[in-house]
């Protein structure tokens, strides 16, 4: 019988159906690096969200692999060229949490316009400060997307109700304009963005793409987004185009550091901490009590669709 083994926290759905289609699934979401190195050789697929990266040497360990089954959006956890040198499927869904993740940007970006951070504090503090909370109004403003993906194509549509102009730009695609973003050129972008909202995967291209001169090129003060990787971004950069006024503030689900202790360790988390323009969340976009659920209902659907 082919085995599959589940190494992290899925919901049921992705085992309850694989076993539907006659897999034997060993769900361990406990189980270690080393515990899964020692026993990989009798599966033929491996399902992990993000407890530890797929590698090379876990894909020599695999020797029977078949496929590895992504429990979220990206695949920046998988060693892709290995995979595809050994004809192993990846699998992965963004159909699962681009809801999630287009809701969560649009949350971090009214927070952001209105001041909901400080202006809790403050109160809770004792001051009562409406002119220093006054906020902006989204409709009529100029959103820029980077990457019309599963992701960037939730956010747009999520804008829909505010009034906003949502332009859109794709490197590796054309002719995508749609009910709910017009496609533009990066020119466009920097020209004219009042947002400026990131939904693009993590690649040897991207990775430190958002840096100072980045930001230097944006003709108009910003509010920015990031829901996608935090590796794409200059943390450092972000804080600087915030001094200088380029950003108005900046929403951060991911850094390009995560979790304690290592990113209390990096020379600008304090000014990152401090920084009352910046609002932080623990790249928990896409992790919603209902995407738990859609990316494993996702992941069973496309597994249907293998054959080896």
């Amino acid at each position: 019988m082919k085995k599959i083994l589940i190494v992290d926290d899925l919901h049921p759905a992705f085992k309850m159906q694989a076993i539907a289609m006659g897999y034997e699934v060993d769900d361990e979401p406990k189980i270690t690096r080393e515990q899964t190195l020692a026993k990989i050789k009798d599966y033929v697929g491996i399902a992990v969200r993000t407890k530890f990266r797929i590698d090379s040497e876990i894909f020599a360990a695999a020797t029977n692999l078949k496929f590895v089954a992504r429990a979220g959006a990206g695949l920046d956890n998988i060693d892709d060229k290995i995979a595809f040198e050994r004809n192993i499927a990846l699998i992965n869904a963004p159909e699962g949490n681009c809801d999630a993740v287009g809701e969560h940007a649009t949350g971090l970006l009214l927070s952001l316009m209105n001041n909901f951070r400080r202006a809790d504090l403050e109160i809770r503090n004792g001051i009562w400060d409406r002119e220093g909370n006054r906020g902006y109004e989204l409709k009529g403003k100029k959103v820029g997307i980077i990457g019309y993906g599963f992701m960037g194509q939730s956010f747009a549509k999520k804008l829909a109700g505010f009034e906003v102009d949502v332009m859109a730009y794709d490197k590796y695609k054309t002719g995508f304009s749609d009910a709910f973003a017009r496609e533009v050129s990066m020119e466009e972008i920097v020209k004219h963005s009042d947002v400026l909202s990131l939904h693009i995967p993590l690649t040897t291209e991207t990775r430190q793409m958002v840096d100072d001169e980045y930001f230097f090129h944006f003709k108009k003060t910003i509010f920015f987004i990031n829901t996608a990787r935090g590796e794409i971004v200059n943390t450092k950069a972000v804080l600087n185009a915030i001094d200088s006024g380029k950003i108005l503030g900046a929403g951060l689900d991911v850094l390009q550091t995560e979790k304690f202790p290592a990113l209390g360790e990096q020379p600008w988390y304090e000014e990152l901490k401090e920084n009352d323009k910046v609002i932080l969340t623990p790249h928990v976009g896409g992790w919603t009590f209902d995407s738990y659920r859609k990316i494993s209902e996702v992941l069973a659907e496309k597994l249907k669709g293998l054959s080896f």
